[in-house]
């Protein structure tokens, strides 16, 4: 079983996400570090417009690999939402929950009808990364005779005006999950009238869906696993996958930067961050000949 630290509650926190409809808020219940990841996590209730409330553990800031922790009903009492948070942040195995699925949330709200020469946006729900920028679907204007829905990031943490037009690619980077992200885009195109262009945010999501470079979170997260059980060394994983090196008195052992990269734990050359991607070919070969596990169980 892993160890859990549970961190001081902050309940009562209130993170306000708007939408076309008014402010959705998102209070948060608890915090705590999931030892077998090293995450923060945090465990937060979310209203849907039915009436009806989520208690969701999220990695913290992110919004990214939700757990259920319960679905209230409309008619139960807000108090609920606290106790079972305080329940769930109690419970030794806690952080095993389900993964949050776009069913559990009712993504299907209409936006409020533009004013006359106003382009209002048509995204149904919105994302944030670790720093708070915003993530959302827009009607933008281009040069043609229609505007094109497009993803956007918040040049500023926590506000929605200003933004600049960004790829379903760097969205789902910044987040490392590809829900809801995905689904929102799938609505959005489906949705989108006659009046819209959709080429571009299609194209976006057609070469995502297609791309043989995947996500490394799950990868690193198994590799890190395995590190804090003391079962293999990031050396002996290296050399499992025939990375190998040799010291100046030509001692062998693993090429641990070049594993670190790929996992997305150490930057790239050249670059600040590091890289969120990975190639399956790559992911296949790590997974089997390093971890001994199937491809499937590091795949997101």
């Amino acid at each position: 079983m892993s160890t859990i630290t549970t961190l001081p509650p902050q309940a009562g926190e209130t993170t306000h996400l708007q939408t076309e409809s008014g402010v959705r808020r998102t209070r948060t219940l608890g915090r705590y570090i999931a030892l077998d990841t090293g995450q923060t996590r945090e465990v937060v209730s979310r209203p849907r417009p039915d009436g009806s409330t989520l208690v969701v553990d999220y990695k913290l800031g992110t919004l990214s690999d939700g757990r259920l922790v319960a679905h209230l009903a409309p008619d139960e009492p807000p108090e609920n939402a606290s106790i079972v948070g305080e329940l769930y942040l109690a419970d030794d195995t806690k952080g095993r929950c389900r993964s949050v699925t776009p069913e559990d949330f009712d993504l299907t709200r209409h936006a409020i009808p533009s004013p006359p020469g106003a382009h209002a946006p048509t995204a149904v729900d919105v994302l944030e990364d670790a720093e708070g920028h915003v993530y959302r679907i827009r009607e933008l204007p281009t040069r043609g005779t229609m505007p094109e829905l497009r993803w956007t990031r918040s040049c500023e943490p926590g506000r929605e005006f200003g933004f600049d037009a960004v790829s379903l690619r760097d969205v789902v980077a910044v987040v490392e999950a590809y829900e809801p992200a995905r689904t929102l885009t799938v609505q959005a195109l489906t949705s989108a009238g006659r009046n819209l262009s959709i080429r571009r945010l299609r194209e976006e999501f057609e070469r995502l869906a297609g791309s043989p470079i995947v996500l490394n979170r799950a990868l690193r997260e198994a590799v890190q696993r395995e590190l804090r059980l003391g079962v293999l060394s990031m050396s002996e994983i290296a050399l499992r996958c025939g990375r190998v090196k040799r010291d100046a008195r030509g001692n062998i052992s693993g090429e641990t930067s070049w594993l670190a990269r790929r996992i997305g734990q150490m930057p790239e050359g050249g670059e600040d961050r590091p890289c969120p991607w990975i190639h399956t070919d790559v992911l296949a070969r790590i997974a089997r000949d390093g971890l001994c596990i199937s491809p499937h169980e590091v795949e997101l």
